[in-house]
């Protein structure tokens, strides 16, 4: 996934409300822009830290632009804009990257499924049945660690999710975990217990009841974002 333009540099100066960033330009311009990402970007945001970000020309938009890359604490780069996570896994996906997940005959996204009426990230079509993949996207990371975690606040939806995975799993029908690890200097995915011990173990009850689990790692930086490598993935007891 390619920045065009590339994206330019500046420094954080404080994110707040959630959706919003005060930075500096390395031209010494300040602006607020657009911080998408719901999650608590634990161990992530930093005052003062890098940041790159992309500029919007759309005059309907009320910031000027998106923080699409951070630095973290300890130096890593991370993806802020959480919602490129699905357009990084599809194109890594037609590309055969995810080894496991090749020979497909149809891609389709946001397909609706489930007990409990949820939409998932990716239905593939094969000449013997369907996958489904719901896909996460992992920005916590911890110093001198090379193991990153999920998730990084409480998430029942994310927990839904894994319900859902499982009850297709129980019925005969593929269904596939896979984390977008959006961080650097990452060889692993754990789940984040100490944050959502239910989500924990409503992971590892899904893969008591056959839903696969893949983790993939990005590389980062203000040009492209690429899927280039597989991680391994730590359940725990």
């Amino acid at each position: 996934m390619r920045f065009n333009p590339p994206l330019e540099e500046g420094r954080l100066i404080r994110r707040y409300k959630r959706f919003l960033a005060d930075i500096e330009t390395v031209s010494g311009e300040l602006l607020t822009i657009h911080c998408p990402n719901t999650g608590s970007m634990l161990n992530c945001q930093v005052e003062g830290g890098q940041v790159w970000f992309s500029r919007s020309n759309d005059p309907k938009r009320k910031l000027p632009g998106t923080w699409e890359i951070g630095e973290t604490p300890h130096g890593r780069h991370f993806c802020v804009n959480t919602g490129r996570a699905n357009g990084l896994i599809e194109e890594a996906l037609r590309a055969g990257v995810i080894t496991e997940l090749n020979g497909f005959t149809e891609l389709r996204r946001e397909v609706a499924y489930g007990q409990e009426k949820s939409r998932i990230d990716f239905r593939l079509d094969y000449p013997d049945g369907p996958a489904y993949v719901e896909v996460k996207s992992v920005t916590l990371g911890f110093d001198g660690v090379a193991v990153a975690a999920f998730p990084d606040a409480v998430t029942q939806r994310g927990a839904k999710h894994l319900r859902e995975l499982a009850h297709l799993a129980r019925d005969g029908i593929r269904a596939v975990q896979l984390y977008c690890v959006n961080l650097t200097g990452i060889e692993a995915v754990r789940p984040a217990e100490e944050i959502d011990a239910a989500y924990a173990a409503a992971l590892r009850e899904a893969v008591a009841s056959g839903v696969e689990v893949l983790a993939y790692g990005v590389s980062l930086t203000h040009e492209e974002m690429i899927v280039d490598r597989r991680l391994e993935v730590l359940l725990g007891d």
